[in-house]
Parts: structure tokens; sequence; C-alpha cells
């Protein structure tokens, strides 16, 4: 175990792509033990983390000046989350799980923060289920990795 290796391991993690669904994957390829894999991968995952809950809900405001059509359709969007403000304070935490805790394409952390700033959801109630959905994810990926879960297929 070389620290390249565990250092290409949690940037696979940490990247938007791949997250923990290549870097776990990797991480056994390069011939980790599965909790060691785990552990990196689950790290690499998370370092963005604090990043995009504080970044993200900077960012998604000015969305909202963006001239012509799509900025119309942005503030369209932003006057009916206003109005559905209390669901998405109530129930939000528990979609942002799922999209997380879901291996597919396109889910993962950085779709979840980004749902969370879209949906106005506070850093600090969307951060638990994100973990919470990133650490099911990696459980069900290594699992699948080692040929202990199968999704798809005979």
């Amino acid at each position: 175990m070389e620290w390249r290796e565990v250092l290409t391991v949690v940037a696979v993690s940490a990247a938007p792509v791949s997250e923990l669904r290549g870097g776990l994957p990797l991480a056994l390829a390069l011939g980790f033990p599965p909790g060691i894999g785990f552990a990196l991968a689950l790290l690499g995952n998370l370092v963005p983390l604090p990043f995009l809950l504080w970044g993200l809900p900077k960012v998604v405001p000015w969305l909202e000046k963006l001239p012509g059509g799509l900025g119309q359709a942005v503030r369209t969007y932003f006057s009916w989350r206003r109005r559905h403000a209390e669901r998405w304070t109530r129930y939000g935490p528990w979609l942002l799980f799922f999209v997380v805790a879901v291996p597919l394409p396109g889910t993962g952390l950085w779709t979840g923060a980004l749902v969370a700033a879209l949906l106005g959801i506070p850093g600090p109630r969307a951060a638990g289920p994100l973990v919470a959905g990133v650490g099911l994810a990696g459980l069900l990926v290594l699992l699948g990795s080692l040929g202990l879960l199968r999704l798809f297929g005979d």
C-alpha cells in the first residue's frame, strides 16, 4: 500500500463523477483490503462535503440572474420552491438520503448537495442524510464489488 495509491483512491472518490462508486472498486483492484478500501473511499467522498454545503447555496441564487428563458425558468422554480418550503424542510432530508444511497450513475454526494442547495435545505440539516446515504451506497458498492450482492443479471 503506497501513498500514491492511497491518494489516488481518495482523489477518485472525491471527484464529482466517479465518487465512492469509482474509488472503492479502484481500491479493491489495487489490492487494498475491503475495510481499508471502504474507509479510504468513504473519506475521499466526504472530503468535498463541507465545501459543497457551504459553497453551493451561495452560487444557486446567482442562477436567478441569468438572462433570457433560462433565467426565467430558474425564477419560476424559486417561486415554486418558496411556496412549498415547508414540505422540503420536512421531507427534503429523506429525499437527500435516497438520492445519495442508491448507487447509480448521476447519484451521489455531489448530486445530493446540489439538490439540497436547490431545495433550500440548510447545510446542517442536509449533512446527516448525505453522510448516511454515502455510507449505505458504499456498503452496497462494497458488497457488489466483492460479489456478495448482485443487483442485475443472473
